[in-house]
């Protein structure tokens, strides 16, 4: 019976030091070899219930400009929703040259927006290579801090931060932890014809857009964090093409600054705020309306409109919690504000208010389960109106990655 027993114990102890062995030759064959492809992403399913009203097509998200700007503008209180929307793949592939590692990104998701808004339809978010020092494509915006974005279920986020992916061309003299970053990138704003809207004489007025956006941040990278700052400028124009009425032509400059953090707390907390100011970049913004508004112009028979860039505060602050290997929570607020042009509308949009609270649970690796209060709060301009919306969501994330390798 002992001899029995240690044999066994002696097979034990064998297939352990093969069991360590073979783990060593293969952690050696990763370190010898590089990796050329990450394949990764995630299904996830959102249900909820919207106490409010919000657009039918963002029924399954907060977006305070999607509130109702007068009462029952989009029906009637209380819808169940369900929603694969968040869906979500891309592929990473790393190639050595003679000059450095080209590093190229492609990925989509299925949440519709634009001409596709409210559909369950693939829309890119990255198109992006990057070698050396340079990077072209679709990418992050230098203006924006991804890093901001709180780990909440609810898909679109604060409508305070700046949020954009745009088209660019950028240059990164300085890369990792501390960087810093400048681009040039794809130009492009939105106007509001306000009290005048449908008017023949406007109706000529067509946008041009002769230069790029310049676009740059830094970031100092410390022990506890990191704080950023970035800035923006671009130049809008608007050229009326009627030659028989008033010359309503225009241009302006809009400009930003961005100032964001993250600071780590004991290990398990990390608070994510920003701070922007600026004038003319909604369409920077997460959430934010038009970047140019009318004006009247009194006196001025030539010109009695004019266009001017429209004047916008963003905050944003949330804590991410993890509670332990389990469990975790993100809670905070985010504000988008407003400084609308005397000739806009009475109804629109002046202010916005976001705040979520959520608790997820992470049962095994790659499974994320949460629910997540919602509230979103819409301001307009002189109507006096006012919309909110509450929500209930639970979503279930499904993760998955790959990464391939290639001995050199």
């Amino acid at each position: 019976m002992k001899q029995v027993y240690l044999k066994s114990l002696l097979a034990a102890i064998a297939l352990i030091l093969l069991a360590n062995t073979l783990k060593a030759q293969v952690q050696t064959q990763k370190e010898e070899s590089r990796r050329v492809m990450d394949l990764y992403g995630f299904a996830m399913m959102d249900a909820g219930y919207n106490f409010d009203q919000i657009h039918p097509d963002w029924f399954d998200v907060i977006r305070t400009t999607k509130l109702p700007s007068f009462k029952n503008e989009f029906g009637t209180n209380g819808n169940t929703y369900f929603s694969v929307r968040q869906t979500r793949f891309g592929v990473k592939n790393y190639f050595q040259t003679g000059v450095g590692e080209l590093f190229t990104q492609f990925e989509f998701e299925m949440f519709g927006t634009g001409v596709d808004a409210g559909q369950t339809t693939i829309r890119l978010r990255h198109a992006y290579g990057e070698l050396g020092k340079w990077g072209a494509g679709q990418y992050w915006s230098p203006f924006m801090d991804i890093d901001v974005f709180p780990n909440t279920v609810e898909y679109w986020g604060p409508p305070g931060m700046a949020f954009f992916r745009n088209v660019q061309l950028r240059y990164m003299p300085i890369k990792g932890d501390t960087r810093l970053t400048i681009a040039l990138e794809r130009p492009g704003a939105s106007a509001d014809q306000g009290v005048y809207a449908g008017r023949i004489e406007l109706g000529n007025v067509k946008p041009r857009f002769k230069l790029p956006d310049l676009s740059a941040e830094y970031r100092r990278a410390f022990g506890f964090g990191y704080i950023e700052l970035a800035g923006i400028v671009r130049r809008m124009e608007w050229e009326d093409l009627d030659p028989t009425g008033p010359d309503l032509s225009g241009k302006e400059t809009g400009w930003g600054f961005n100032l964001s953090t993250n600071v780590k707390f004991g290990g398990k907390a990390v608070f994510r705020g920003s701070v922007l100011y600026g004038e003319g970049v909604e369409n920077y913004m997460n959430d934010a309306p038009v970047d140019v508004g009318i004006k009247n112009n009194p006196g001025n028979t030539a010109r009695p409109v004019e266009g001017v860039a429209l004047p916008v505060t963003g905050v944003s602050a949330f804590v991410d919690v993890q509670w332990n290997e389990n469990f975790s929570s993100s809670f905070g607020y985010s504000l988008v504000n407003i400084d609308n042009s005397d000739a806009q509308a009475p109804n629109a949009f002046k202010k916005g208010q976001y705040a979520i609270g959520n608790l997820m649970y992470y049962p095994v690796k790659n499974v994320m389960m949460g629910v997540e209060y919602q509230f979103g709060d819409r301001q307009n301009f002189t109507d006096g109106f006012s919309s909110s919306i509450s929500k209930i969501q639970a979503s279930f994330k499904f993760s998955f990655s790959e990464s391939m390798y290639k001995r050199d």
